[in-house]
């Protein structure tokens, strides 16, 4: 079963030291998290991986999805048998790289419309068909799909993407509660607060978001080109409004992909 248990606390700087238990190991964290975009960590071998310590690992919903697709994923039993990994994975949503192709998507309330930027082809992906593809994938851990906001970015369209962001999150929680996995093993869901660099967007982000009781929740929306200084104030904050008893993770848009389980960053 996936669940995390707190270890110790730090009075004066509120970080913290946990562990994550899933199907596939205990996690110790704050960890790091090394990115295996479309399944595996580039240069490095498994046995690698696992020599230096690594419990988790990163995919990424939209590379997989494109290439190699769900179907050779389905039928090879799942992410972790295709690339044969035996511990953590957790999948992002796609929601950076949608963003990062700006030019090729197109953003409404049903969901996102994008072309591949492998061959140009037209994709859609709405909260639940995220939590579908998800499924299929088997990761330990899945995101909620989220609209990253740009850097700069004003209050009133980051107002506007948050609650976007806030509606996905909650149709992605349902998707989630009426479907199961596909494995064997236990997958959770996290939702990703947004809400760029304005602290009381954040705060309306986590106040809607912990309402779901989501199984951990994700720091979106930055190292996107705010000042370094910034990225670190609006991480620090949005984690001190978190509940302590859940997960944190700065996602893997930030250089250095990390669960953080604190608000000392």
């Amino acid at each position: 079963m996936f669940k995390f248990e707190l270890v110790a606390l730090d009075s004066k700087t509120s970080a913290r030291a946990g562990l994550i238990y899933t199907d596939h190991g205990v996690i110790e964290t704050p960890v790091f998290m090394p990115v295996g975009t479309q399944g595996t960590v580039k240069a490095v071998e498994q046995r690698e991986l696992v020599e230096i310590g690594a419990q988790i690992i990163l995919g990424n919903t939209y590379h997989l999805y494109l290439r190699p697709g769900t179907d050779v994923i389905f039928k090879a039993g799942g992410l972790h048998k295709f690339i044969g990994w035996e511990r953590g994975i957790l999948t992002d949503s796609g929601g950076f790289q949608i963003f990062s192709l700006a030019q090729f998507r197109k953003i409404s309330k049903e969901g996102v419309k994008f072309q591949s930027h492998i061959d140009g082809s037209y994709h859609f992906f709405t909260p639940e068909s995220i939590i579908d593809i998800q499924r299929i994938l088997g990761s330990d851990i899945m995101m909620c799909l989220d609209e990253c906001t740009p850097y700069p970015c004003d209050y009133d369209y980051a107002f506007k993407s948050n609650q976007l962001t806030i509606e996905w999150a909650k149709r992605s929680r349902e998707r989630f509660d009426n479907t199961k996995p596909l494995y064997g093993h236990t997958q959770a869901i996290f939702g990703i607060v947004q809400g760029s660099i304005y602290p009381e967007i954040r705060a309306k982000s986590v106040e809607e978001l912990v309402k779901l009781d989501l199984d951990g929740y994700a720091i979106g929306g930055l190292a996107v080109g705010e000042p370094i200084e910034t990225m670190y104030q609006i991480a620090e904050f949005t984690a001190s409004l978190l509940p302590n008893w859940k997960i944190y993770y700065q996602g893997s848009q930030s250089p250095f992909p990390l669960i953080h389980v604190g608000t000392s960053l």
